[in-house]
């Protein structure tokens, strides 16, 4: 019999469906009944559950962190797996987490395989081919998973999970390989009423997250518990491509599917960028729409630079039987408080400078109108191909570099096994995180490129998408509210300044500028648009 050693055990699962069906259990009974043959003594037990081996770093996973500080204070003997891929499934990094116990006086055993030596080379080859295999695995297992879901998504077919709202789940008589009816996702014609209304308020009312919450509660449109739509929860739905009929799983995206479209491309799409220029510092996009003045936040003093800030006062107008009324007026504080600093005015009726900056915007429109579609199209279209093509060889030299990078790294693991690297195994496992993860940001980012580029190649659909949306404020702005025409006014306009006797100078946003000096390129149409 062996002597009485004290034992940590460890005990793990990558997904849910393991731990639903007991598999710790199994794997705590089995090294259980196992140390008890061999004479040991179990006085500590971990359990990860749905932690992948192959996913989550060592550095990430706190039991495994745990034992290692457990280990270097001499509190227990051997550390007990039911089988050693437990202990991880990573080539470049867990044969050394298995080396590094072993080199401080821990015995690494395995229930169902036997102990794991390091005591020459061909152990710790043996030790590195054990691991290498079940990353492979682990690869292939991730890629067929993948490859599934992708085929899913692009048949069509929901992969899964919650069924967002505005859709629901019926059987339509398909069944699967084992004979049972599975669901098909439909669309819910009175959830889907609310999602566009969402989409709707957002775009083309100026609404945040928040005050449609507000405004859903306040007309009776609750989630399906019963309660109001979190904040969040809107913000996910904003960003949900599912909504345009495009099923989409990991970086697998389908068609668009008709019957399963619930709001239109573009103005999912002009949710996207207003959600995009809201969170950015100096956005022209505001956060919000309400309030009485049009023009609240892009007012300047056209004498000393400052914001005008929107201030009120009851005062008696004529013809009104003398009751007061609220008076709204864009102020210069500066003026106010340092009236030396600013020759100014005080304030400006906001009445009368919303009417005047109106009428300027609808005359801008009427010009708009003008504009030769296919000209502007390829010319623009040109322009960011060109830009987009750049982009992308740049990414992939970056990314081409950070490859070879992470193979020369790898290059070293044999050579750190038989210690002949002039890398130590922690240091060299620390590189090899670093650039990897390095060269998924770059996957990612060459990926988004190459997707750009080609979509600029195919097709004018997002210079036309520009042009459309520049032409719908042309058509819609007159008949517009006042939540609708704040919205359209903040990405046509980058600032107002108005001075004494209410000049006014408009300051046009980039490519509202450049849209009039493709209409008049010999005239300084980018120049700020005075109204006397």
């Amino acid at each position: 019999m062996n002597e009485q050693k004290r034992v940590y055990c460890l005990y793990r699962v990558s997904t849910k469906g393991q731990v639903e069906k007991d598999d710790i259990p199994m794997q705590k009974q089995y090294c259980r009944e196992f140390a008890e043959g061999q004479g040991w003594t179990v006085i500590k037990e971990f359990s990860e559950k749905g932690v992948s081996g192959f996913k989550v770093s060592a550095a990430d996973r706190d039991a495994i962190q745990e034992i290692r500080q457990a280990a270097a204070e001499d509190k227990f003997d051997i550390l007990l797996v039911y089988m050693f891929d437990r202990l991880g499934r990573r080539d470049d990094e867990t044969p050394f987490v298995v080396e590094w116990f072993v080199r401080n006086g821990i015995e690494v055993w395995s229930a169902v395989e036997g102990q794991q030596r390091i005591d020459n080379h061909v152990d710790k080859l043996m030790n590195y081919i054990r691991y290498w295999q079940a990353s492979g695995e682990s690869i292939k297992t991730s890629i067929r998973t993948k490859t599934r879901l992708s085929q899913i998504v692009q048949e069509g077919r929901f992969r899964g999970g919650t069924v967002p709202y505005g859709y629901r789940l019926e059987k339509q008589g398909r069944f699967n390989k084992k004979n049972h009816e599975v669901n098909e996702i439909l669309v819910d014609e009175n959830e889907a009423a609310v999602v566009r209304t969402i989409f709707e308020k957002y775009v083309n009312e100026g609404y945040g997250a928040q005050r449609l919450s507000r405004w859903l509660y306040d007309n009776g449109h609750l989630n399906r518990k019963g309660t109001n739509f979190a904040n969040t929860t809107i913000i996910k739905m904003l960003k949900n491509i599912m909504y345009v009929g495009i099923l989409r799983s990991g970086g697998t995206q389908s068609e668009i599917f008709p019957e399963l479209q619930i709001v239109p491309m573009d103005l999912f799409q002009r949710a996207q960028e207003l959600m995009e220029a809201r969170t950015m510092r100096h956005s022209n996009v505001p956060f919000n729409s309400k309030g009485k003045a049009l023009l609240s936040g892009m007012v300047y003093c056209a004498h000393c630079g400052s914001k005008l800030v929107l201030t009120t006062s009851n005062g008696k107008r004529p013809y009104s039987g003398g009751k007061r009324e609220l008076r709204l007026r864009y102020s210069c504080h500066n003026k106010i408080r340092h009236p030396q600093d600013c020759d100014g005015q005080t304030g400006y009726s906001a009445e009368k400078l919303d009417g005047i900056v109106d009428k300027v915007v609808m005359r801008l429109f009427e010009r708009m109108m003008t504009a030769p579609r296919s000209k502007l199209i390829q010319q623009k279209r040109e322009k960011e191909l060109a830009l987009a093509h750049a982009a992308t060889e740049n990414l992939q030299k970056l990314y081409d570099a950070k490859f070879r990078e992470l193979e020369s790294y790898k290059s070293e693991i044999i050579k750190a096994i038989n210690g002949t690297s002039g890398f130590g195994a922690d240091i060299l496992g620390e590189m090899i995180e670093e650039t990897r993860a390095k060269l998924a940001e770059l996957h990612d980012e060459l990926e988004q490129a190459k997707a750009k580029a080609a979509e600029l190649g195919c097709s004018a659909v997002s210079i036309q998408a520009e042009y459309d949306k520049i032409m719908s404020w042309a058509e819609l702005y007159a008949e517009s509210s006042m939540e609708a025409k704040k919205m359209i006014l903040r990405q046509l306009i980058n600032r107002v300044n108005v001075g004494k006797g209410f000049e006014v100078e408009l300051e046009l946003n980039i490519s509202v500028k450049q849209f009039f000096d493709f209409l008049h390129p010999e005239g300084d149409t980018a120049a700020p648009i005075r109204v006397a």
